[in-house]
């Protein structure tokens, strides 16, 4: 009989060739017409035809962002649901997505900045002081940084940021349409420059995440039993909060503000594996990057010729999910 680590290792791998699967599915489906040969000719023998590229221009690193964003935000997702001990929390939670939207909307109305790669750090330096302001409103008082005031804060800060971004755009509707489909969320007309300028940040903030893991599984298990064991515990928080940053930050930098992934992904990990954060995080990087590269192919097709920003579509699937985790956690209590 296999062993739980053996039944959890296979699963994982078979999340990787699914997720090269869905890469590929990516390239190939759209609305320009392309198969399976013409993308290997595109690699092996470029002729610089409309087609390939398409496939290399457009398609390929459509694919590699949605991939990398959806892992990033899944990942970032779990670690904001054990840190605050709340199964509802996502990256939004931190004012990631807040603190990002106002940056970019006070760049191009005040500074006109208008080029992605432009927006690509000004909206990670927003999520980071978001992030920051939220972290250090949660952590005042006697008790320190707990679920419950990080939560508050978290929300009180991307209301207020929400806010102050709605009220931009009426003041200067000329901005508008330079941002909206930014805020709305999506992997389309990107380049792989602009993930690549932030991809070392993913790549490091994932490893560490991983290395947490068994932490993580301490912390949950009780900040008074943690810290008994011998647990510095906030410094774990601290670096949890931190790589949420630089995950859910670099995410939102490279595609915008796409919302549910940090949400639904980790009870769908945790549903296949367990509270183990060892190989929760893990699945949440494949899941993620394959739930959001499906749903960006679906998002091709609703409307074909025109196209949905996939963060309309993670928020039309999500809804119902968030309902039914908040109802299920309703009756729980």
């Amino acid at each position: 009989m296999l062993s739980s680590f053996t039944i959890r290792l296979v699963g994982l791998i078979g999340g990787f060739i699914l997720l090269a699967i869905c890469i590929g599915l990516s390239i190939i489906l759209g609305y320009t017409d392309t198969n399976v040969r013409a993308v290997i000719d595109t690699f092996q023998h470029f002729s610089g035809s409309n087609t390939q590229l398409v496939i290399k221009n457009v398609r390929l690193p459509r694919a590699l962002i949605g991939a990398s964003v959806g892992g990033c935000l899944a990942v970032a997702g779990a670690l904001m649901q054990a840190l605050t001990k709340n199964p509802l929390a996502s990256p939004d939670i931190m004012g990631v997505n807040a603190g990002a939207g106002l940056f970019i909307v006070v760049a191009v109305i005040f500074f006109s900045v208008s080029s992605l790669h432009s927006f690509t750090w000004i909206a990670f330096l927003g999520a980071a002081i978001a992030s920051f302001i939220v972290y250090c409103l949660g952590s005042l008082g006697k008790d320190g940084l707990t679920p419950m005031k990080m939560t508050l804060a978290g929300a009180a800060i991307a209301a207020m940021f929400g806010s102050l971004t709605q009220g931009l755009l009426v003041i200067n509707e000329s901005s508008l349409d330079q941002v909206l489909f930014w805020l709305a969320g999506s992997v389309q007309g990107r380049k792989l420059e602009i993930l690549f300028a932030v991809l070392p940040y993913m790549i490091f903030a994932l490893a560490c995440s991983f290395l947490l893991g068994k932490q993580i599984n301490i912390l949950v298990m009780g900040e008074k039993l943690a810290k008994g064991l011998g647990q510095r515990t906030g410094m774990v928080k601290l670096l949890m909060s931190l790589m949420v940053v630089l995950l859910a930050g670099g995410a939102v930098a490279v595609a915008g503000p796409i919302s549910f992934v940090g949400v639904m992904v980790p009870h769908v990990a945790r549903w296949l594996v367990g509270n183990d954060h060892r190989w929760v995080l893990p699945y949440c990087a494949v899941l993620g990057g394959i739930f959001l590269i499906i749903a960006d192919i679906g998002a091709r097709y609703i409307l074909m010729p025109e196209e949905v920003p996939v963060g309309v579509l993670t928020a039309f699937i999500g809804v119902p999910f968030f309902i039914y985790i908040a109802r299920k956690k309703g009756e729980a209590l």
